[in-house]
């Protein structure tokens, strides 16, 4: 997590920002990436070039040659004039950066990154609001990448906050949750067909980049396959589909599919059964008409709205064998009208439904308040489904108010109290001990037939026991011999002051 200092120096940026003309949220967040992204290209060339004077050899994939060593953020940063900064950057660094991926992706074309910076502004509108910005970025510690990360997530909450386009980013720690639990492989083909600003993805790739490095970078197509063929993303907003690439590149993906499409829409129905894992949190709110809405996705689910017709769209998306790990809305998981209940019928006879992973109302604050599951499944088209295995959140390291402060445990035998997220991997990651558990627990599973009896009701509220502690009372003859000593004692205390005050 940052600290309140830099959070407070990311707030003067965006202030800055603000009294300087620009007060969209999107635009701010926008023009800020791609000065961040400047900086971070700075950044690798350096450790390309550290490497290269250790090895006595030549810099591997320099990012800038020996011509554009002006249009490095080390460098235009010492300018001092303001003028000259903004032409650098204005003319020379921008276009620089706009024509990055030219011709990198497959078979010549561009890349993905590329193709969404081409409608890119620089909107920046004076060289001393540029030059601000620039020294005040420079002077945010982002050297960790995590604390690089945290950043960024602070900054991209700001869309959210200012209530920008009904967004809110998932939480970081949740997103890693999901992704351990999923734990994908090299073999894998990830997509999220609602990416924004691609946290699954980056969160994947990390997880591959720590658990597989020799083996992606076993030779070339096994690294191309990395870069090129195992991430794609979904989104129709632009905006987002640069920030999305930009984080994906700037987490050392150079070419993932990240796609302006619709992925609800009649006009890319086409795409079918073509991925191992999908990770996502689609939009919860709102309906669509059956006219633009796909027509297959309707044959599995009539309904108009998003969070059903997602549900049926990963299944659409993902290969026989294939897994999904996504975040619905509680109704989903109760919701009484037809299409609700199909769906989940569906889920639990037609396919294996894995788990069911409950969320504290607090995990998505202050940009919502709305109760959230983790929904687990296997793509098989012939059932599979035996137990489903249900875990009550209820501490996520954070505290559930606006503030989601970090919460430290008081010692060791504390620490799940404030934080269960390490307890439901290890759990997760260990089923078979889980049968064992009775339903008064945090976790348990529950067989198929009876989610069946219960008309495919997946709440946990419907299957965990609680244990009512017995209360023990008094005999009535105590009780109203203890009122009738209250009541003269109070009598008798009156009294007393009536003596006092001499009535």
């Amino acid at each position: 997590m940052i600290t309140g200092d830099i959070k407070s120096q990311i707030d003067r940026i965006w202030d800055t920002f603000w009294s300087g003309g620009i007060s969209n949220p999107l635009e701010v967040i926008e023009q800020m990436t791609y000065l961040l992204f400047i900086k971070r290209l700075d950044e690798l060339h350096t450790v390309r070039e550290k490497k290269a004077n250790r090895l006595a050899g030549a810099i591997e994939r320099p990012i800038f040659s020996a011509e554009q060593q002006s249009l490095r953020w080390s460098v235009f940063r010492e300018l001092g004039d303001a003028q000259a900064l903004y032409d650098t950057i204005a003319d020379k660094v921008f276009p620089f950066i706009k024509t990055l991926g030219e011709g990198g992706g497959k078979d010549g074309a561009d890349a993905t990154y590329s193709a969404h910076m081409k409608d890119a502004r620089f909107t920046i509108p004076t060289p001393a609001l540029l030059t601000k910005v620039v020294d005040m970025l420079d002077k945010v510690p982002m050297a960790d990448r995590d604390t690089k990360g945290d950043v960024y997530e602070y900054m991209l909450g700001k869309i959210a906050s200012a209530g920008q386009n009904g967004q809110f980013r998932t939480p970081r720690h949740i997103i890693r949750l999901i992704v351990d639990m999923m734990a994908p492989t090299p073999a894998d083909t990830i997509c999220d067909p609602a990416c924004g600003t691609a946290g699954f993805l980056v969160a994947a790739s990390e997880y591959l980049t720590e658990h597989y490095q020799a083996e992606i970078y076993a030779n070339t197509d096994s690294a191309r396959r990395f870069n090129h063929d195992t991430f794609h993303g979904f989104d129709f907003d632009s905006t987002m589909l640069r920030i999305g690439s930009m984080n994906m590149l700037l987490h050392g993906v150079e070419n993932p599919a990240i796609e302006n499409r619709d992925a609800l829409s009649e006009s890319h129905a086409g795409v079918e059964g073509e991925f191992s894992l999908v990770l996502a949190n689609p939009p919860f709110a709102g309906s669509l008409d059956y006219e633009s809405t796909a027509k297959d996705l309707q044959a599995v689910v009539k309904t108009k709205k998003t969070e059903l017709l997602f549900l049926a769209l990963f299944l659409r998306l993902l290969k026989p064998g294939g897994r999904a790990a996504v975040i619905v809305p509680d109704g989903v998981l109760f919701g009484s009208s037809k299409a609700h209940k199909s769906l989940r019928q569906s889920l639990v006879e037609d396919q294996k439904l894995d788990a069911i992973i409950a969320m504290p109302s607090g995990v998505f604050k202050p940009y919502a308040g709305v109760s959230t599951a983790i929904l687990i499944f296997t793509k098989t088209n012939s059932g599979g489904t035996d137990n489903v295995w249900f875990y009550n959140m209820q501490a996520d390291g954070l505290s559930l108010d606006d503030k989601r402060t970090p919460l430290t445990a008081k010692n060791e035998d504390d620490s799940h109290s404030v934080n269960n997220l390490p307890d439901i991997l290890a759990r997760w990651q260990g089923l078979d001990a889980e049968a064992e558990r009775a339903r008064t627990e945090q976790s348990f599973l529950v067989p198929k037939q009876e989610i069946a009896d219960n008309g495919y009701d997946l709440s946990i509220n419907r299957y965990k026991e609680i244990v009512y502690e017995e209360v023990e009372y008094d005999p009535p003859a105590k009780i109203l011999a203890d009122l009738r000593k209250i009541e003269a004692d109070i009598f008798s205390g009156i009294d007393e002051i009536e003596a006092l005050i001499g009535v």
